[in-house]
């Protein structure tokens, strides 16, 4: 059966990561994603690395499979044709260029909506197209900081840290391809596109969550915890008999059968730790308590307990440890594809599980320009015409 997707056409003018792993997740669902560079490939991620593989970035592959390649020289007239002809066919035109750069080359939204009614077209940027800092180049490492990501990550003695993956690119190509979505399903019942403004930082900051309400409805700015949780006691990590641990206690009846499988007995009854809140309050006498009885038995054994009695809990894993879990083989998160370069790789499987229309993972992330004739074939264009286009290093 065809992906959900199937029959709707994006052409990609994205590279590094927020967008490319916004037309991934679309690709995957069945979409057909034509990534745009120029001739030579253009993504700066072709060459983000070590680790390669036979010279390919891995870094390229984890964010770009299902997608066919065309290059095209977008500074030139004759290329920027190119994209029109293709926009007026395509469902959804999606870029990260600066602001600006669009509408000096004509292929902003004002002027491929003249040509194709129907296009959603899709702008990421590191601030929106609009306030004081449009014009500034945006990059996930500035918008942590900015967005006071990094101001509730780590501890006191650390300092500020960044998340270890980027996850404001990650976030923005989610809530893109999500915005994308929206506006092709609106557009069944208008019959016309729209314009899609996404922000790096708005992303971040809208991905907030209960951090942003704590601070808007009491006015404490909220300090770094570490591992700890700002409004849940216990659930943190916890050193144990060999290595540290994660308890994820939610509520009241949890805590009760904590205590118990650790002994004691009482414990949560104590008005210090009777309620949650009691517990956020007394947090640092209560970790003292729950560690000096988890060090009595290594990690293994306490996941094994706490699991048959529902308590949640977990390890710590490092890549290696990931990817030998069972459950993440079961789920198929690993898949292997057959690269023209690089050979059998393994990727990242989608975490996307359709009983229908499954994911289908058949494309390689492409080489540059892989698909560039294939694509122009199907654009109408002649062959004499590919070839004067090659020559004049158009494509």
């Amino acid at each position: 059966m065809e992906g959900a997707l199937a029959g709707i056409k994006i052409l990609d003018l994205t590279r590094v990561l927020a967008g490319p792993f916004c037309t991934m997740t679309l690709a995957d669902l069945g979409a057909d994603v034509i990534k745009v560079e120029a001739p030579g490939g253009s993504d700066e991620t072709r060459g983000w690395g070590p680790p390669f593989q036979n010279g390919v970035s891995a870094y390229y592959l984890c964010a770009n499979r299902n997608k066919r390649s065309l290059t095209v020289d977008l500074k030139s007239e004759e290329g920027r044709k190119i994209i029109r002809k293709l926009a007026v066919e395509s469902d959804v035109v999606i870029h990260n260029f600066k602001t600006g750069t669009m509408e000096k080359w004509l292929l902003d939204y004002e002027n491929l909506q003249k040509i194709n009614p129907r296009l959603v077209y899709c702008s990421i940027t590191g601030y929106g197209e609009t306030g004081p800092y449009q014009n500034l180049p945006g990059y996930d490492f500035i918008l942590q900081g900015m967005s006071g990501l990094m101001s509730i990550t780590g501890t006191e003695e650390s300092g500020p840290l960044k998340i270890g993956v980027a996850m404001v690119d990650i976030l923005t190509g989610l809530f893109s391809a999500i915005s994308i979505q929206a506006a092709l399903h609106e557009r069944q019942k208008s019959g016309i596109g729209q314009k899609i403004d996404m922000s790096l930082l708005d992303c971040a900051v809208g991905s907030l969550a209960n951090v942003a309400s704590n601070y808007l409805i009491s006015g404490k700015v909220p300090q770094k915890l570490g591992n700890e949780h700002p409004n849940i006691v216990p659930y943190s990590t916890f050193q144990t008999g060999t290595v540290e641990m994660i308890i994820a206690v939610g509520n009241d009846r949890q805590f009760s059968s904590l205590c118990e499988l650790l002994g004691l007995t009482g414990i949560a009854q104590h008005e210090k730790f009777l309620t949650n809140s009691a517990r956020v309050e007394n947090r640092q006498e209560l970790r003292g308590i729950l560690e000096y009885c988890l060090q009595s038995k290594p990690m293994d054994a306490w996941i094994e307990l706490f699991s048959t009695h529902n308590i949640p809990c977990g390890p710590i894993n490092s890549m290696d440890g990931v990817f030998e879990n069972p459950q993440i083989t079961a789920r198929q998160m690993v898949i292997e594809m057959n690269h023209p370069e690089a050979g059998k790789v393994n990727l990242v499987g989608s975490p996307i599980k359709l009983s229908r229309t499954k994911v289908k993972m058949d494309r390689h992330p492409p080489l540059a320009g892989e698909h560039t004739e294939e694509i122009l074939y199907e654009a109408g264009y002649l062959t004499k015409e590919i070839d004067q286009l090659k020559t004049n290093q158009i494509i």
